[in-house]
């Protein structure tokens, strides 16, 4: 006799599930959280994660869930925050480096110099590093929430970001949230 592991899911055609009538009653699907995870019909609806969110609607929905830590996000969501968060600090990054380029290359134009850095290049890394620590306290919240809920949604617990504070936790925590989500996720929700 062998043993059916899809059996432990009630995920047929009947079964309660996503969009089902009969998943409220009978908590997400019955035991075992079976079938697909529920997703927000709307990309209006913050109560559910939006899967297959294009790149506008996880941004606005990343704002809008500015500082919720309880649900879940789905990974068109995190990534496309995540690829938001990385292109607006592309600007300002570039901006220090080119001040930081500019301060290396006057200095070893001339060795015999008084010392004192270029005025532009100082500017321009200062420009740049103001914006990147205003960007930087713009999105921490965010991010460490849309964090959080992405890893409800792949079934772990928010407290894994933690993780990222050690050396290798940080690969752990990048893994745990690329994986697919899952419907035991739907614990997570508020």
């Amino acid at each position: 006799m062998s043993y059916d592991a899809n059996a432990a899911y009630n995920s047929g055609a009947g079964a309660p599930g996503q969009g089902m009538p009969g998943a409220a009653a009978s908590g997400y699907g019955g035991p075992g959280y079976g079938g697909a995870p529920l997703g927000a019909s709307s990309p209006d609806d913050l109560t559910l994660p939006l899967y297959g969110a294009s790149f506008g609607q996880a941004v606005k929905r990343f704002f809008k869930n500015y500082a919720k830590f309880s649900g879940r996000a789905s990974r068109s969501e995190f990534w496309w925050a995540t690829l938001f968060c990385a292109l607006v600090a592309l600007v300002p990054y570039i901006l220090f480096i080119i001040g930081a380029v500019m301060m290396a290359v006057a200095a070893s134009a001339d060795p015999y110099s008084s010392g004192a850095p270029s005025g532009g290049g100082v500017a321009l890394m200062g420009i740049g590093g103001v914006l990147l620590g205003l960007l930087f306290l713009a999105t921490i919240v965010p991010s460490l929430a849309v964090s959080w809920r992405r890893l409800h949604d792949a079934g772990f617990s928010g407290l894994f970001y933690l993780l990222t504070l050690t050396s290798i936790g940080s690969i752990v925590v990048l893994v745990m949230q690329i994986m697919p989500s899952k419907p035991e996720g739907q614990r997570f929700d508020a």
